[in-house]
């Protein structure tokens, strides 16, 4: 994700304190001490948002249904998870923020549920067993809402003038559809969504079905994802968008969706999206989805931001190129290869800011090393130096300026250290070696330190996990 400038809409300070109490709630539901053996863990142990996920199960798919009425800003809809065990359940629980759960069903069957918090508690009729998959169906309606920013900026379902502005980065998925969301539990997805006439829905993936209701008044779209996904990464955009579609030089479909008040200033920045696509493609391997794109919406003043929501980056306003740049970056770090916890963040934006110095070059701008320069001359007490990027501390860190610029530094250091050869084949092999997959910070220095043959504990203490200024460069 990227904020204008160079700043993310990240974790808030109000959401951290919800995530951080919700994490020391009991659910009465969930039966009495001792028996949390059998009914899931209601987190899955992130070190800045320990709240969020459950480590009782994996999910495999999420197909969600949702009917959405533009005019009254409410939400009717179900969600269906497959899902594993991961070991005997005689509970479980989902991430669901505000929404009225008007029933459960586990396995056809209808299950008992409560709240507490963001957690929806399900109790099956019967325990399901260690490695069965099972299937969960979830009835719910509302008015679904967002998540406001310290500084105003705002993430989740958040209603515009013509639909809503879908952005789940890092918990705003819970604002729509119940899961499990934390970004180490990705899943394939199927989405339909049910708008008034003349209104679009674009999703992630591939469009299969766009149909019109018997009566003419109402349109549902069939979006399908068929690589796995992490649900921070889902939307569900609606409004009165401009649609073309196209194809890069490789043949990956293009879907660009475009709001018309945006659309004279996103002309220049969109139409280079294929030739982005396919330079990013020669640097970091085959593109790793079915299709691309890109939606350009017109939210309210609050938001000022872009998200790399997968296959489809959504920009609040019309982007510029390098923001483009950026966000197609993330389809390789952040998409495909996804951090196992949010301490892992520099993973995304390291790589995405990298991926923006390469591009300058490539355009008769600054070389990296130039960009690593300008920055290192600045003064210890910068905010470029406030903590460092592996090892972010705080929730409302995540997204600040030094997971961004100091990350590509550490990469800026390591391509120094092993030499262009070798930092290139590091560009291309990590996302391939870990495609739709997950990795942390420990992975990728042994994946270096392989590639590269040699240690680089000293390149990553200082650069990576060092606080304040390193003293040293390579």
């Amino acid at each position: 994700m990227k904020r204008r400038p160079l700043r993310a809409c990240g974790a808030t300070a109000a959401l951290s304190v919800a995530l951080l109490l919700s994490a020391c709630t009991h659910d009465l539901a969930a039966g009495p001490a001792g028996t949390s053996a059998v009914d899931g863990r209601d987190t899955l142990g992130d070190p800045l948002f320990p709240a969020l996920g459950n480590g009782g199960y994996d999910v495999r798919h999420y197909a969600l249904g949702l009917d959405y009425d533009v005019r009254h800003g409410s939400l009717d809809a179900t969600a269906r998870l497959t899902a594993t065990a991961r070991q005997r359940l005689a509970s479980f629980s989902l991430d669901l923020h505000g929404l009225k759960v008007t029933g459960v069903q586990v396995n056809g069957e209808r299950a008992e549920f409560s709240r507490r918090g963001d957690k929806l508690r399900v109790r099956p009729a019967s325990a399901l067993p260690k490695g069965r998959t099972f299937r969960t169906t979830v009835a719910y309606e509302g008015h679904p809402t967002d998540f406001a920013d310290p500084d105003g900026s705002k993430e989740g379902w958040v209603r515009t003038a013509d639909g809503a502005f879908v952005v789940g980065e890092p918990a705003g998925s819970q604002t729509w559809f119940p899961g499990n969301h934390h970004p180490s539990d990705k899943a394939t997805y199927d989405i339909a969504v049910t708008v008034p006439k003349g209104y679009t829905a674009v999703a992630n993936g591939e469009l299969k079905k766009s149909a019109a209701a018997k009566d003419g008044a109402a349109r549902t779209f069939r979006w399908h994802s068929g690589e796995p996904m992490a649900s921070y990464l889902a939307t569900a955009t609606i409004g009165k968008f401009r649609v073309r579609t196209g194809r890069t030089e490789e043949g990956v479909p293009l879907y660009v969706a475009v709001d018309p008040k945006e659309a004279a200033k996103s002309a220049r920045p969109l139409a280079r999206l294929p030739e982005i696509v396919s330079w990013e493609s020669k640097l970091f391997g085959r593109y790793p989805f079915s299709s691309a794109g890109a939606i350009v919406d017109h939210p309210p003043r609050s938001i000022d931001y872009a998200l790399e929501t997968q296959t489809k980056p959504i920009y609040s306003g019309a982007p510029d190129e390098v923001t483009v740049v950026h966000e197609m970056a993330h389809q390789w770090f952040g998409d495909s290869v996804t951090p196992k916890t949010w301490q892992d963040i520099w993973l995304n934006e390291g790589f995405a800011t990298y991926a923006e110095w390469l591009w300058a070059e490539e355009h008769g701008g600054k070389s990296p090393q130039r960009q690593f320069d300008a920055h290192y001359r600045l003064p210890a007490g910068d905010a470029l130096w406030d903590f460092p990027p592996g090892r972010p501390g705080k929730a409302e860190n995540v997204m600040d300026t030094p997971v961004y610029e100091r990350g590509a530094m550490v990469l800026q250091q390591l391509r120094n250290a092993v030499g262009d050869r070798t930092f290139f084949r590091i560009l291309k092999e990590w996302p391939a070696a870990h495609r739709h997959g997950n990795a942390g910070s420990k992975e990728f220095i042994a994946f270096c330190e392989q590639r590269a043959h040699k240690d680089l504990t000293g390149l990553f203490d200082a650069w990576l996990y060092g606080e304040g200024k390193p003293g040293r460069t390579y």
